[in-house]
């Protein structure tokens, strides 16, 4: 019976992607392990291998078509002794949902999706959607256990709700339904009454990526749903700066050139362990207290962004995390690190200081529990330990809170933490 080959889910957060390319054609024999084909994600550009044998029967799922979801039949493979004539209507609704406009592979999840599927997203009461989900089916009103999905095993997923007509929560309180409006997180306004704004005026539409699209919904899903606070200090790095200096002269031979992100990933690993208590992550219901620090530093890409996670980060030398992170760095503009390499961790670093960003606020990225925004080191006046003047330099940092998972006292400890590693760069190395 011939095989079909599906989707894959690259990453535990995918539910679509784009099938950038084709590495067979139709007739090609494949074995385990050769390269079918290239997927694109939100995050990265991925080599999917094959697991069996066989010839290529049929390509269902042109090179190029966005928005394909996880689990569709992208091919059917051929075993020995079959031929094309046996594939007869396998998979031909998938090929047509998947190469339709990506707009109409949106369509309501009770038209694509088999009962099966629904029944399979529903153990008992319990119902499977993923939790943007169900925020959108509760701003609409809606009932999820009236919805199919069109995830993973029937999970619910964003494009079902959005594309709903189920009716409205009869057993909903009033009271509840008069409370929504209050507490509806604000929407955007449509497209076409963003372009009826500017019409006459000459622009160009770019097109959203991927990337972009999971960019603008977490970040947005993240400012209005994670309770940020913010603190604040000032860092003098002459003592990080001559240090640094040091350093780089005797690893010269070694060819290993220090940054001084370098350093504030250490010294940030380092406090995680001084303060364990903020070393976690929001859980939903509960909070994941780690015992490795994690470190995720975030790196400017093409059209968004990456933040590769340099773990156990706390136990590795400073030219370790500098080869590690110029290497995740490198991979990461090329769209070439592995799920593994840009997910978990419970922090994050965003250092626009190179770009001449004296200071800003960075937006916490679920389920991080905090974010620390590093700015420019300048030199400014300070006032020394015996009360007179000087020029020192200094660099400004922001650290964005979850105030769920770390409170005022226990994220200025962090801080400060952070403050004396980066000043005291010598105890780094204890």
């Amino acid at each position: 019976m011939p095989t079909e080959i599906l989707m894959p889910a690259l990453s535990p957060t995918m539910e679509e992607g784009t099938l950038a390319k084709w590495h067979v054609k139709e007739g090609d024999k494949v074995s385990s392990g050769d390269i079918l084909a290239e997927i694109e994600t939100d995050k990265a550009t991925m080599e999917f291998e094959a697991v069996d044998e066989g010839v290529i029967g049929k390509i269902v799922i042109a090179e190029g078509t966005e928005g394909v979801k996880v689990n569709a039949v992208i091919a059917v493979l051929l075993e020995d002794g079959e031929s094309a004539s046996d594939i007869g209507s396998v998979s031909a609704a998938p090929a047509a949902a998947a190469s339709a406009p990506k707009e109409e592979a949106a369509a309501p999840a009770a038209a694509v999706s088999p009962a099966p599927a629904a029944s399979a997203a529903k153990d008992e009461n319990r119902i499977f959607a993923t939790p943007l989900a169900r925020r959108i089916a509760a701003d609409k009103g809606l009932d999820l256990s009236a919805i199919a999905g069109s995830g993973p095993h029937g999970r619910i997923v964003k494009a079902d709700v959005e594309n709903a007509t189920a009716a409205p929560k009869a057993a909903a309180p009033a009271a509840a339904a008069s409370a929504a409006p209050a507490t509806a997180m604000a929407s955007d306004p449509s497209s076409d009454a963003v372009i009826k704004m500017y019409e006459g005026r000459p622009f160009e539409e770019v097109k959203l990526d991927g990337m972009r699209k999971i960019i603008a919904s977490r970040l947005t899903e993240a400012k209005q749903s994670v309770p940020h606070f913010y603190l604040r200090r000032d860092i003098n790095l002459d003592a990080l700066m001559k240090f640094r200096s040091q350093l780089n002269k005797q690893l010269e031979g070694r060819g290993v050139k220090l940054s001084v992100n370098d350093f504030i990933i250490k010294a940030c690993a380092l406090a995680l362990q001084q303060v364990p208590a903020a070393n976690a992550a929001w859980a939903g219901d509960r909070v994941l207290q780690f015992e490795k620090s994690d470190v995720a530093v975030a790196v400017a890409i093409e059209g968004g962004l990456f933040t590769p996670v340099l773990k156990d980060a706390e136990t590795k030398t400073l030219s370790a995390l500098s080869t590690e992170m110029k290497d995740l760095a490198a991979r990461a503009r090329n769209r070439k690190l592995a799920p593994h390499e840009y997910q978990g961790g419970s922090f994050a670093i965003s250092n626009l200081g190179m770009f001449g960003i004296d200071n800003f606020d960075a937006i916490i990225n679920p389920p991080h529990a905090a974010i620390l925004a590093v700015g420019a080191g300048v030199k400014k006046p300070v006032v020394k330990a015996d009360g007179s003047l000087g020029v020192a330099t200094v660099m400004s940092v922001t650290l964005s809170v979850d105030h769920r998972v770390i409170d005022g006292a226990l994220g200025a400890n962090l801080l400060q933490a952070i403050k004396d590693n980066l000043e005291n760069p010598i105890s780094m190395l204890a």
